[in-house]
């Protein structure tokens, strides 16, 4: 039987970031899928004392839901490799890495993949001279946070130390980044598979929070539009990105297509979001998956 399968779930959502909310409505979203397929699934709101929590609730095993600092970027990973409860996703390397988009970057360089330039930002920046560099307009980025928490887009040389300090309010680490026009997509991992190519088209500058979570404006096309050939080229480079980075198991590459036509690798995701505005769910209902069958296999990259 499933349940006897995977023993007792934990489903470990919430957490202190910044996406807290979105990952309790993650979370809940997993949860009731894991229970309607008979699966002792329970709802574990992570705080200080989840550790604790976990081992006093003999768990088998964890289904990772939080998302940003804390849940996604090896820390909750590492503290579970000692306490030696499988949990979904991938290790502590990857989900340090894929966390911070300034790592993510280095390696990917490092790997010869497509990725705008870029500049790490400090109070002492000569902020002209990185608009020099980069151009405008410029995305200005916390290094270490999701659901474009924190992002500005720059148009105006006198907007850069604004959008830095506005930045640098979520995290030490600050990163101005290459404007790219174009068309943004996303690619999503589920085990082996990529699943099918999604293009997003949203009404603000960037697809940030609002346009994520709240807008009913956001239009999404799967098919993606593209030609058989470039789809896939753009899921084989999407698999490149993953295995540069380690990540594994499940999560979601973002990417924008300039106007001659190269893909730009944006960031990758190892924790992406399960709500009904989310993308790894929509991916797989149009290869044929149902919700309740990804996050069961989801679960199974647990094993």
């Amino acid at each position: 039987m499933i349940e006897q399968h995977f023993g007792k779930v934990a489903v470990l959502m919430g957490g202190w970031a910044a996406e807290r909310e979105v990952s309790l409505d993650s979370g809940t979203a997993v949860l009731e899928a894991l229970q309607v397929q008979d699966i002792d699934a329970h709802a574990v709101d992570a705080d200080r004392n989840m550790l604790e929590t976990l081992k006093k609730g003999k768990f088998d095993r964890v289904f990772n839901m939080m998302h940003g600092r804390g849940g996604e970027d090896g820390d909750i990973q590492g503290a579970l490799n000692i306490l030696q409860i499988p949990y979904t996703g991938c290790g502590v390397m990857a989900s340090a890495i894929s966390m911070n988009k300034l790592m993510t970057k280095r390696v990917w360089l490092g790997a010869n993949l497509p990725t705008p330039a870029y500049e790490v930002l400090t109070a002492d920046t000569d902020f002209i001279a990185v608009a020099n560099e980069l151009g405008l307009p410029i995305i200005v980025k916390p290094a270490n946070e999701g659901s474009s928490i924190g992002m500005t887009k720059v148009e105006r040389v006198d907007e850069l130390k604004t959008a830095y300090e506005y930045a640098a309010k979520y995290d030490l680490l600050v990163l101005a980044e290459q404007w790219v026009n174009g068309d943004e997509y996303t690619i999503a991992l589920l085990g082996e598979d990529i699943l099918p190519v999604i293009r997003l088209e949203v009404q603000s500058d960037f697809y940030d929070y609002e346009a994520k979570y709240k807008s009913d404006q956001t239009k999404y096309y799967c098919p993606c539009g593209l030609e058989d050939k470039e789809e896939k080229e753009l899921q084989a480079l999407a698999k490149l990105a993953f295995q540069a980075v380690a990540v594994n198991g499940w999560g979601r590459v973002d990417v924008i297509r300039d106007q001659k036509g190269k893909f730009c690798l944006i960031e990758v995701n190892a924790v992406p979001g399960m709500t009904d505005h989310s993308l790894v769910p929509m991916a797989a209902k149009a290869a044929g998956i149902s919700f309740e069958q990804l996050v069961l296999r989801i679960l199974e990259t647990s094993l």
